[in-house]
């Protein structure tokens, strides 16, 4: 497993009970995590320093319970970058702290290149790969099909003074058709599909069913000098072997890295988050 490091303004505490009691910053939230599925001593909810609990309803949805005052956003720091920190709808809070472990492999791999990089970053959220990647010199091309989220990483890269990102809102197989049409390619291509989704006229998405025909499409739009191909998953069950398979068949064997990611926790244990697969050349 690959393990976050660096991170100075985020902690996971404790965890137990389907929850994981988390420090952002100076802020400490419980949330709930699918992965914990073991008990813990203590009520994670009893928590004296707890500022804010999120919730699950009956319907599925839930929200937040604040104990303490929190603002509506803030800063947390990993290594050089600054990223916005902010409580939203279905538990999130707009960054997965575990990336850092993918962060941290695409600077190394896109300083060394030594040579003008063009990144796309699919799926691309609130921008975490994306100014990451442009904090190393790359030229990003970051797409989403949510304009709420494309703001937030608009407001991620301010943060860090980052100029170098170009937003697209689209669904992300219309614009790979698209870039395909124009004859557009990229040197490095990050993608952190959904499991479940729809199109922006309705067309189902389903992890199982559409990944494989997805990155197989987003080969066409590969320079012919690439740099890596970046696959995360947060689907339980599918492993990171999957990933080796879907990578090896599509881009061809050797230079593969796939592993789960996860989280060290005060607990001394490591709180799984995912799975990730990566093709280096």
């Amino acid at each position: 497993m690959k393990v976050a490091k660096d991170w100075k303004d985020y902690v996971v505490l404790a965890t137990g009970n389907g929850e994981k009691l988390e420090k952002w910053g100076k802020y400490i939230l419980l949330r709930p995590d699918p992965q914990v599925i073991w008990n813990s001593e203590n009520k994670l909810a009893n928590y004296k320093k707890l500022d804010a609990h999120y919730l699950r309803d009956n319907s599925g949805g839930g929200r937040w319970k604040y104990i303490n005052h929190v603002p509506e956003e803030w800063v947390v720091s990993w290594k050089n970058l600054k990223f916005s920190i902010k409580p939203m709808g279905f538990k999130h809070t707009g960054l997965f702290p575990e990336q850092a472990v993918n962060w941290q492999d695409m600077i190394d791999l896109i300083k060394k290149a030594n040579r003008p990089i063009k990144v796309l970053n699919l799926f691309a959220y609130t921008g975490g790969a994306s100014v990451a990647c442009a904090s190393a010199g790359a030229q990003v091309t970051h797409v989403d099909a949510s304009k709420g989220m494309v703001e937030r990483a608009k407001e991620n890269a301010k943060l860090n003074g980052i100029t170098n990102i170009r937003y697209i809102v689209d669904d992300c197989q219309k614009f790979i058709e698209r870039e395909i049409r124009r004859g557009n390619h990229y040197d490095a291509i990050i993608m952190d599909p959904p499991s479940y989704g729809r199109g922006t006229n309705g067309e189902m998405w389903k992890l199982e069913d559409n990944l494989f025909d997805f990155v197989k499409l987003t080969k066409q739009v590969l320079s012919e000098k690439p740099l890596f191909v970046l696959i995360s998953s947060y689907t339980t069950g599918l492993q990171a072997s999957v990933l080796t398979n879907i990578l090896s068949l599509v881009f061809g064997h050797g230079g593969i890295d796939a592993d789960e990611i996860g989280l060290a926790t005060q607990e001394k244990i490591v709180l799984p988050c995912g799975a990730r697969g990566m093709k280096i050349w």
